[in-house]
């Protein structure tokens, strides 16, 4: 009888080691190795499937075909992926738990226009049922199929020859050739590659649903976000009814692309003009609030700012924000400080973006400036004024691109004014918009313009 083999493996980045080690050389992690048990023998993953052809091939030689892409009935999945779903493509989504990652993918295979097999390995077939009862979806062209087994995923393929392909998640599937518990490093590599190899040589799209882990990354070694071609992410706070989809990789499109849905009673609903539900309807101007023009991907996006400026009671000074970073509102702060001459050295400061929204967009710099100004003074700014541009350490205010179609999002929704950098204006057509464009080079005269 051979003995058996075992190898450790580190649970953030999965490197493999003959002994346990503290620390991991890979990603540099503590107390990540854990033992594992490998199956070195001769194996044929993926199921039978014939591998690609191996011959070399000149560059000149290969067909410059663009492969016609699958679009989905889901407006917001295609601008995701950056135009619809590539033909052989594999799709990573991974999400904090009860967000809606299987909800909103049961509810593409049920309005897909072609056959469509979701495997699920979390819940049962009568489970699943109830759940697209409750979304209300009636499509002849979806099948279910509740497997751990990866071999008996693989013979129900072959049978059905599915279009598409959903996997909820990755971290319950089991492969015959590694002798390792489900959800495992070495389980997931197997996994992920036996499933690559099928999309690659069937064309066949495949969507694995995938965990995270307690600090919010993916569950799995991180050769797993390397070996799939789209890593999508689905992220939202539980107390708002607001999800995101974002892009963290896409070999086929841009990676600053997002969608929004809502989540109902029905499920997740398509939010075409986000805009108009990021921004509060206020019957009475209150100070602290100032809207940004952002853009996400080609998306322009209008939020709502908010900024609460007070006394500091105790001897530190608080910081506190929710959807902006942290580090880049201290920047701000000591600009205003050095550069303005305003006192928030002695202030608390707390910054929300309404809606549950994280922006990363530089742009909302001059929003984030005109809110803590505002609360400052406790002045209000008039609810239909807006701004974009990006605050320089030295107070400047830079500009920023895509700057028409800020100002033509902010014109669509009935704003009034909208302040940008004065370097802003070259080449802009002012007379195609209804709404006054106002310009400032440095922070001092923003203030003068509003206050």
């Amino acid at each position: 009888m051979s003995k058996t083999k075992t190898a450790f493996f580190c649970q953030q980045c999965g490197f493999e080691s003959a002994k346990w080690v503290g620390k991991c050389p890979s990603c540099g992690q503590w107390n990540t190795f854990v033992e594992e048990v490998v199956q070195r023998a001769k194996a044929s993953p993926a199921g039978d499937w014939e591998p690609l052809d191996g011959r070399t091939v000149h560059l000149d030689a290969v067909e410059a075909a663009t492969q016609p892409r699958l679009l989905s009935p889901d407006a917001e999945l295609n601008r995701v992926l950056g135009g619809g779903i590539v033909p052989g493509s594999l799709t990573l989504v991974a999400g904090e738990p009860g967000i809606g990652k299987s909800t909103l993918f049961l509810q593409e295979a049920l309005h897909m226009p072609v056959i469509t097999l979701y495997v699920s390995g979390e819940e049962s077939l009568q489970q699943i049922r109830m759940r697209a009862d409750r979304l209300g979806q009636q499509q002849t062209q979806c099948y279910l199929l509740t497997e751990t087994e990866l071999p008996a995923i693989f013979r129900e393929i072959k049978k059905l020859r599915p279009q598409v392909l959903v996997v909820d998640s990755i971290q319950t599937l089991q492969s015959q050739y590694v002798e390792a518990a489900p959800g495992s490093v070495s389980q997931i590599r197997a996994c992920t590659a036996e499933l690559q190899r099928f999309a690659k040589n069937s064309q066949t799209p495949v969507f694995l649903i995938g965990h995270i882990t307690k600090d919010g990354s993916i569950a799995g070694p991180k050769v797993l976000e390397h070996m799939v071609d789209t890593v999508l992410q689905f992220e939202g706070d539980p107390h708002y009814q607001y999800r995101i989809l974002r892009t963290v990789k896409n070999r086929f499109g841009s990676t600053s692309e997002l969608g929004i849905y809502e989540m109902t009673g029905t499920g997740l609903r398509e939010v075409s003009n986000p805009s108009e539900l990021l921004i509060s309807e206020r019957e009475e101007p209150l100070s602290g609030i100032a809207i940004g023009a952002s853009m996400e991907g080609m998306r322009p996006l209008l939020v709502e700012t908010q900024a609460l400026v007070t006394h500091s009671v105790y001897g530190t000074p608080q910081r506190t924000v929710n959807g902006f970073d942290l580090r880049r509102l201290q920047l701000l702060l000591a600009v205003l400080e050095k550069r303005g001459g305003f006192q928030f050295g002695v202030k608390d400061v707390f910054l929300n973006i309404a809606g549950g929204l994280r922006v990363e967009d530089p742009s909302i710099d001059l929003a984030v400036i005109s809110a803590l100004l505002s609360s400052y003074e406790d002045r209000a700014i008039p609810s239909r004024y807006s701004f974009a541009g990006e605050v320089g350490l030295s107070g400047e205010i830079r500009p920023v691109n895509r700057i028409a179609q800020r100002i033509a999002e902010a014109d669509k929704l009935g704003f009034e004014k909208i302040f940008i950098a004065k370097m802003n204006t070259k080449g802009l057509d002012l007379g195609q918009f209804n709404l006054e464009v106002v310009t400032a080079g440095r922070i001092d005269e923003l203030y003068a313009a509003l206050f």
